[in-house]
């Protein structure tokens, strides 16, 4: 027969038994991902070599994005909101992605295919837009020892509904899991004027939330 200290340590062993957590089911805590300049230990120096961008590392995934426009030839103005799916590439120089958006005048698509020269710096793209029109972009790639990528983009004029459109854009790659695009738009050959600063965030399970 146990005495009474004895029966207390027993149920107190008892009790941290059963509420030893399993740490055999535990799943990992989801990670945030990266920047992509390299953790050296110390400061940045002026003849450090920035990397070339990655963008397996980066872009893959689904991203949700919102855009206030202006109206133009593109369409009514007002709040474009929706989601962007960039897939993974085969070979580190092809890629596709595709938007489901809604806008003003409704919901729209558009499909792209990427090429991106790492080597080179150079990004095409070249998008159609179930609205009824076509978008070839072409730019550059740069970073700064901060972490920062930013590609500027320009498109020739091409046509919408008998105007002229040419679009120049500034994607800022802000941090991993969100980009910025500064917009600006040329009608007919006339100057260029503010087309909205739109905002892209990858969807992260468990790190970012989806709108």
């Amino acid at each position: 027969m146990l005495g009474q200290p004895a029966r207390l340590a027993f149920w107190f062993l008892m009790a941290g038994v059963m509420f030893v957590p399993d740490t055999a089911d535990a799943q990992p805590e989801p990670q945030r991902p990266q920047g992509q300049i390299p953790d050296r230990g110390r400061p940045t120096e002026r003849g450090d070599d920035i990397p070339l961008f990655d963008y397996d590392a980066y872009f893959p995934g689904t991203w949700q994005f919102e855009w206030r426009v202006p109206e133009s030839p593109l369409g009514a103005g007002g709040l474009i909101e929706g989601t962007e799916v960039f897939a993974p590439g085969h070979d580190g120089r092809y890629y596709t992605s595709r938007i489901d958006a809604r806008g003003p005048d409704g919901p729209f698509t558009a499909e792209s295919r990427i090429i991106y020269l790492a080597e080179q710096k150079a990004f095409t793209r070249y998008e159609v837009d179930s609205r009824g029109f076509e978008v070839f972009k072409a730019g550059r790639i740069g970073g700064d020892l901060g972490g920062f990528y930013t590609v500027h983009y320009e498109t020739p004029p091409f046509d919408v509904d008998g105007h002229l459109v040419q679009l120049r854009m500034t994607t800022r790659l802000v941090s991993p899991v969100n980009y910025r695009v500064e917009s600006s738009i040329s009608i007919d050959a006339g100057p260029f004027t503010n087309y909205g600063t739109a905002w892209w965030t990858k969807h992260v399970p468990g790190v970012t939330e989806s709108r």
